[in-house]
């Protein structure tokens, strides 16, 4: 790589959304952490941001955040359903921003993928009498054979859904968040709404696309009227099924410039995990033509999967496929990826913590 001195790399290029400046374009993408009780925050999920924030990621997501109990994926995932639950985020929120870092907030809801047992337990789904919890859907469809049959959601329990997204959203923004995004991806609960394979209603939220987007919709309406107009909305979508009869590509395309009037900055375009036994081709970078084809409707968007190079990761961007980076796996991996990829891409103006700073140069 020739030296860039003099040359600010896109991948270091500050972005500004509403009000809102991410220093660079490295997000860490939200990813579950199986370590909470009752849904509160502890000194694993301060470590586990904060040391991603110390390594220079310009914006820093939480796991997805379950918006009630029975939303979580599991029992040890994050919640934001109850006041008790705000104080140990802000602890974290405020190191975030200490380290020149954005604190980013996903709010979720399993839906027929909740009550499961952590991955390194089986992934599998957790009974009543285990400590499970009936789940819910928009229509009688199990996920799995494996899995057990979810409720059928009436258009009551839709409305109050709606509405713990709203305060969900009102108690992350007292918690010190300044990014919000809404998880409507990988067969969870709005992706399942999505979806003609996993909702076969035929009220007001089945049958055609406007009715497949109407909880969607409802729950962006709702968290807007709390989420301050200057701090960014996000929409994490799965862009395809991946199955015959899913959502398409093209419904995302379709639906970025309506969800983009309801007030959405920007699209994370992931993919799959609604349909079970779906052979998906992944390799690196193999979701990035989806962020490349939802931009082309005019709307900012993010790049997931696979991403796991400075090169790459620069390549997306001068590309024009996406305006952010979401990176999971190999942040795990290295906690300070930003920090070398700085130099790995020949700017050496990199800011690096004061406490680390005497490390930076290895001649």
């Amino acid at each position: 790589m020739t030296d860039n001195a003099g040359t600010l790399p896109l991948l270091f290029t500050p972005l500004h959304i509403k009000g809102i400046t991410l220093k660079n374009r490295i997000v860490v993408s939200p990813m579950c952490q199986y370590s909470c009780v009752d849904g509160m925050a502890n000194d694993w999920h301060l470590v586990h941001l904060g040391s991603r924030a110390v390594g220079g990621a310009g914006l820093v997501f939480t796991e997805a955040t379950a918006v009630l109990p029975e939303g979580r994926i599991s029992p040890q995932d994050l919640g934001l359903w109850q006041e008790a639950q705000i104080a140990p985020l802000q602890r974290i929120t405020a190191f975030i921003e200490a380290q020149g870092s954005v604190p980013g907030i996903q709010l979720a809801h399993a839906g027929r993928k909740a009550s499961l047992t952590e991955p390194w337990n089986g992934d599998s789904q957790i009974a009543i009498a285990d400590g499970g919890w009936d789940t819910v859907a928009p229509s009688a469809i199990p996920f799995s054979p494996a899995m057990a049959v979810p409720a059928t959601l009436t258009t009551a329990e839709i409305a109050d859904i709606v509405q713990a997204f709203k305060a969900a959203a009102a108690r992350a923004l007292q918690a010190g968040f300044k990014v919000l995004e809404i998880h409507g991806a990988h067969g969870y609960l709005i992706n399942e709404f999505l979806s003609p394979l996993s909702n076969l209603r035929t009220d007001d939220y089945g049958g055609t696309f406007d009715n497949r987007i109407r909880f969607l919709l409802e729950i962006i309406d709702a968290v807007r009227t709390v989420w301050p107009h200057d701090y960014p909305l996000f929409l994490r979508i799965s862009a395809t099924d991946w199955a015959d009869g899913g959502w398409t590509l093209e419904d995302s395309v379709q639906l970025a410039p309506i969800v983009q009037q309801r007030g959405i900055d920007l699209i994370d375009c992931s993919s799959g995990a609604n349909v079970s036994g779906v052979k998906i081709p992944a390799k690196p970078g193999y979701q990035v033509p989806f962020a490349h084809a939802v931009r082309q409707a005019g709307v900012l968007t993010g790049a997931v999967g696979i991403i796991v190079s400075p090169q790459q990761a620069e390549d997306i961007l001068t590309a024009g496929s996406a305006d952010l980076i979401f990176m999971a796996r190999e942040l795990l991996r290295n906690p300070y990826f930003p920090l070398a990829a700085a130099n790995a891409l020949g700017y050496h103006e990199m800011p690096w913590p004061p406490q680390y700073e005497r490390a930076k140069r290895t001649k």
